[in-house]
């Protein structure tokens, strides 16, 4: 038995733990401390809950039994929580549509009946070819915890394969098919993670993977990423690695290929942000990897090649994005020409087809789009529907038209067609929501964040609301790695909407709306500023009487749950409730486990240096909570199958909320089965938004008004 096994089990048995403390029904269970100590630069850090970082022990799983009992025995006394469920239910019942996509003779496209658990993958022989089912994910598994994570086919659409999850897990397993007839082919390829799949030719394909780790498969560190090619007809066991491991280290490597399939291309990278970019002409016999780009210093994605003509898009010199063009036979930057220049606003992404650019422009975190064609000439601006996000355009380069879905925080995910030529967008398939979008409203604001940077935020509400302060006010938001948040529909969010909520989401710091720029005013030594922001924005709904710290709730997950975290315990008196999800928690070892390592670059670390170290202390939210503080009413909600953000961060903050937190507020932690870093099914996210919801109405001491009559 290791020292902290012995640790714990005597303090098991003698019985020095966190104290009881009453919540709004009953006692919180008692959780064991530990003397455990580590040293940061002559600093001592205790860490009491260490043992409940180990998710494979009798105890973990005990603790975790006892904390839901106590939590789903609240959830259950509220008595509007299963009209809640019902709501939620009524609005989500509806049919769904995927945009089409072409392989082979066929077009397929994902459709949900309302309440299935999983979409449904559909195809027809030609748009107007009859309709069949070709996989259906919900018959996987009985409970539907094992999903459909992925679909690659090979260039004549004759084969695929598919990836699979199970109970929420990164780890998938790859099963390969015969797309036409929907036969099996060879065995089940198994332990892949973070990884696409990428075919050459009908021979075989391309995937990326980890090593097993030592320990727990779910918690224990990933290191070293490695690219392998599988040849169809042979087993795993033989397949090649063609970079990555140990010969050439790094965290996060995947292979792709040109739609001509002449260049390989590889991205290799050590963090989140920056990457390698290499590539492989796959027509030369005696073709060797080279480098484009040499380091990790800036962020490059191969868009297309035009034969030998390479078209990249990149932030080298440009923080927010260019996309410049090369000959692949002198690939370095020093040769790259501009085809699209930066602009004034931050470029979120491109697609191709028809051998033309589609640019996905954010212009205050809404989407534009323009079509350019090879030459960087510039087609036209594409007419959306509104005010609001669009993603897709992706084609071949045989193909003039093409698909892309529109939606904003009224409008449901539309998809339309898109003629190249013409430039007309024709409705392809809109959903039928039991909800009236003209009955809201859409706001966007500037407020100003405490260093009197200006920050924008959209406010939706019902039309007429009365600015009396005393709105329920759900403020979301992340504020990290670059990742843009835009206008999207919930009907999850339209319930709270018209029970009479205001939703709030800003666009923090740390985020990619204005580029890398605005990504770098929120991260390392700069990562306040996305509270103080956070902060900001719930300070303007109080001052603007949208409502008041009684009737304001916060939530955020992943990064975003850190940024709840970080904000509840700097500002415990801001809001009324809590709802940080499957957050990290623990800047002090985040980068201890699964690929947590990969962030440092939004983070730092606890080792880099004491004044790094110094930093995250401060504001890691674990660390910042302070005995005999009342803290807001907060439910935190995580998984036992995350393996992106381990529910050790999660537990241990509940095991340190509860035990230093004074007051009545209930401070709960909800811990879902056979789910990850998100549910792992339809079901069960309906049951964690039903929970939280129930959860902030009850403490905010309101019941919603639709729900009296179905009470």
């Amino acid at each position: 038995m290791n020292k902290l096994s012995i640790a714990l089990a005597l303090v098991l048995i003698v019985g020095s733990c966190s104290p009881k403390k009453e919540n709004a029904v009953g006692p919180y269970p008692v959780t064991a401390k530990v003397d455990t100590v580590d040293n940061y630069f002559g600093v001592q850090v205790k860490d009491p809950y260490r043992w409940l970082e180990n998710d494979t022990t009798k105890a973990t799983a005990a603790w975790v039994t006892s904390q839901n009992e106590v939590t789903f025995n609240y959830l259950k006394s509220i008595p509007f929580r299963d009209a809640i469920r019902r709501r939620l239910d009524e609005l989500q019942n509806y049919e769904r549509l995927g945009a089409p996509h072409r392989e082979g003779e066929y077009y397929y496209y994902w459709k949900n009946s309302g309440l299935q658990n999983h979409n449904v993958q559909y195809r027809r022989k030609g748009l107007e070819g009859a309709e069949e089912v070709f996989l259906d994910p919900n018959t996987f598994s009985a409970d539907g915890t094992i999903g459909l994570a992925g679909m690659s086919f090979s260039k004549d659409g004759s084969l695929l394969a598919i990836q699979i999850q199970e109970g929420g897990s990164d780890w998938r397993k790859a099963v390969v098919m015969n797309a036409v007839d929907k036969t099996v082919i060879g065995d089940t390829l198994k332990n892949l993670k973070f990884t696409g799949i990428s075919w050459r030719a009908n021979e075989g394909f391309y995937y990326s993977s980890y090593d097993k780790p030592k320990g727990s498969e779910l918690s224990a560190k990933t290191q070293y990423h490695k690219i392998y090619y599988h040849k169809l007809g042979t087993s795993q066991s033989t397949d090649v690695m063609i970079f990555g491991g140990e010969k050439t280290p790094r965290r996060y490597a995947s292979a792709g290929l040109t739609e001509d399939e002449r260049y390989l291309v590889i991205y290799a990278s050590v963090s989140t942000t920056g990457n390698e970019l290499y590539i492989q002409d796959l027509k030369n016999p005696k073709g060797k990897l080279i480098p484009i780009v040499a380091n990790t210093e800036h962020t490059h994605s191969l868009l297309d090649n035009d034969g030998s003509r390479l078209i990249i898009q990149t932030d080298l010199d440009a923080p927010n994005y260019r996309i410049v063009s090369v000959d692949a036979t002198a690939p370095g930057p020093e040769n790259w020409k501009d085809l699209v220049p930066q602009s004034e606003m931050a470029i979120r992404g491109v697609s191709t087809a028809s051998k033309r650019l589609f640019v996905n422009y954010l212009k205050d975190a809404s989407t534009l789009v323009s079509q350019f064609d090879y030459t960087g000439k510039l087609e036209r601006q594409v007419q959306l529907p509104d005010i609001g996000t669009a993603s897709g355009f992706d084609g071949r380069a045989d193909e003039s038209v093409v698909y892309y879905s529109f939606t904003s925080f009224t409008t449901p995910s539309t998809i339309y067609s898109y003629n190249i030529l013409s430039g007309k967008s024709t409705v392809y398939a809109a959903p039928k929501v039991d909800f009236v979008p003209s009955a809201y409203e859409t706001k966007q604001v500037f407020f100003t964040s405490k260093d009197g940077t200006k920050v924008p935020m959209f406010i939706v509400y019902k039309k007429g609301i009365e600015l009396n302060g005393k709105n329920p006010t759900w403020l979301y938001a992340y504020g990290g790695f670059g990742l843009s948040q835009t206008p999207g529909f919930s009907t999850s969010r339209v319930m709270w909407l018209e029970n009479g909520g205001v939703f709030a989401l800003p666009n923090l710091r740390g985020g990619g709306e204005y580029g890398e720029k605005w990504h770098d005013a929120g991260r390392l030594m700069n990562k306040q500023n996305v509270f103080d922001d956070f902060i900001a924005a719930a300070e303007y709904l109080i001052a603007e009487k949208y409502t008041s710290s009684n009737y304001l709730a916060i939530s955020g997950g992943s990064n975003g749950g850190l940024l709840v975290g970080a904000t509840m315990t700097q500002r415990p008196d801001l809001m009324k409730v809590a709802l940080p999800a499957v957050g990290v928690m623990d800047m002090l070892r985040y980068h201890k486990f699964t690929a947590g390592a990969g962030w440092a670059y939004d983070y730092g670390t606890s080792e880099d240096s004491k004044e790094m170290f110094d930093y995250l202390h401060k504001y890691s939210p674990v660390h910042a909570l302070k005995p005999g503080t009342a803290y807001p009413a907060t439910l935190v909600t995580t998984a036992d199958h995350d393996d992106r953000v381990v529910p050790a961060h999660s537990f241990k903050f509940a095991a340190t909320l509860q035990e230093d937190h004074v007051g009545s507020n209930p401070v709960l932690i909800r811990i879902d089965t056979k789910s990850g870093h998100g549910s792992s099914n339809l079901s069960k996210a309906l049951d964690v938004a039903a929970d939280q919801y129930a959860f902030t109405w009850h403490n905010m001491g309101v019941t919603p008004p639709m729900m009296k009559k179905d009470m």
